[in-house]
């Protein structure tokens, strides 16, 4: 037991500190070596999400949001599929009531890659834009969230600000454009996070850019949004919102990371395990538990279809504030080094692997893994997720190795 807790704790500090940990989801803001001078480990966590708001056809208060930001050139940024589906419908509808000035990008990769950021990019410059919506998935915010970064910055290289080691990973200096995110997969919950994560083809990998700065302004919960996703993408979508919750609440504690900054500056958002992100990571576990497969079964369902909504933010303000770690540092490879696979329900022209399923693929050899660092927060979890007597709890209790 004590061998193997050391190996967990060994593995997870290497992927806090090391300059090539999960390149997706580092946030390093500085490449240049710190000499921390307040002690080894850090003694502080601070909390930092986008303004939230939820509501069954709040979406229709979007037009307003920009009048009220004095908005005149607005960015509308979708992929094809959902430009004809009924989230956008209404985001045009409430542009049309209030007289909002825009310009549509509808061709958002699925899965973005480092060209199809750039692609966007191109266009966000070429716009000017003064404000930002992104309506979609995670794939459709992160990417907006790079436009807006790049437009903001447009003498930065590419790889200015994308995550080391692949990318500089520069910290965000410039002030950007107000974006509201209308989120309508219940997964990701990049609506709350400074994260926009993609393909780096050259490298089969992915990676990301990281920064407190590149959150939404406002992210709009509208779960009206949710009654349109197909069954297969509510059940990866809601995979990657148990593994946020669940690797964010067995995260190393924030008091456990090194080195401690220097300046709050360095401080990453990947902090760790803190007692505010507990609260949101169980609570996003609960619902999971309790609704993730009644949605994935029925399409009508629309209190279970609300509630993982709901979910998916809360797990992106636990794990945007204390992080993910092995599922998700597993799961680039897997999507990565995909060359024919595509998968039911998602409506593309290339391979991918979901997020979520790629993440959830190692989730079971992660958590037998993990569980000897803290049997504790394992089995508070596994108690929530498993309402039945089947047998597990009893074998868990009695090896929580």
């Amino acid at each position: 037991m004590a061998v193997g807790w050391e190996r967990a704790v060994g593995l997870l500090r290497q992927l806090q500190r090391a300059a090539c940990r999960c390149p997706s989801h580092s946030h390093t803001y500085s490449q240049v070596p710190e000499q921390p001078t307040l002690g080894n480990t850090d003694y502080a966590f601070e909390m930092a999400i986008s303004n939230i708001r939820y509501g069954e056809g709040v979406t229709k208060e979007i037009g307003m949001d920009l009048q009220n930001l004095g908005a005149r050139r607005v960015c509308l940024m979708t992929d094809r599929n959902l430009s004809q589906l009924p989230p956008v419908n209404a985001v045009l509808n409430s542009l049309a009531k209030y007289g909002v000035n825009f310009q549509m990008y509808d061709n958002v990769r699925v899965e973005p890659t480092d060209q199809s950021f750039l692609d966007a990019i191109k266009f966000a410059k070429k716009g000017e834009f003064d404000a930002y919506v992104a309506v979609g998935g995670g794939s459709v915010i992160d990417t907006c969230k790079a436009a807006n970064l790049y437009a903001a910055s447009p003498t930065s290289e590419f790889l200015d600000y994308v995550n080391a080691p692949i990318g500089k990973g520069k910290p965000v200096t410039v002030p950007l454009k107000p974006l509201i995110a209308v989120p309508t997969t219940a997964g990701t919950g990049s609506e709350t996070t400074g994260v926009a994560i993609f393909d780096f083809k050259e490298l089969k990998v992915k990676t990301g850019i990281a920064s407190r700065a590149i959150k939404p302004t406002l992210g709009i919960i509208d779960p009206l949004h949710t009654l349109s996703m197909p069954e297969r993408i509510v059940a990866n979508s809601g995979f990657d919102v148990l593994c946020h919750a669940l690797e964010s609440y067995t995260a190393l504690p924030y008091n456990m990371r090194s080195p401690c900054p220097s300046n709050p500056v360095n401080r990453p958002a990947y902090q760790g395990s803190n007692p505010i992100s507990d609260v949101w990571a169980l609570h996003a576990l609960r619902i999971v538990a309790k609704y993730l497969k009644r949605a994935i079964r029925n399409p009508e369902d629309r209190e279970a279809r609300a509630k993982m909504h709901l979910a998916s933010a809360f797990a992106g303000i636990g794990f945007g504030n204390a992080g993910v770690h092995l599922c998700h540092g597993m799961s680039y490879p897997i999507s990565g080094l995909v060359k024919t696979y595509k998968p039911k329900d998602y409506n593309v022209d290339h391979s991918l692997v979901p997020h979520g399923l790629s993440v959830v693929l190692t989730s079971p050899a992660v958590f037998a893994f993990t569980a000897q660092i803290r049997p504790e927060r394992h089995l508070e979890a596994a108690e929530i997720l498993v309402f039945e007597d089947t047998g597990f709890m009893s074998q868990l209790q009695q090896n929580p190795g």
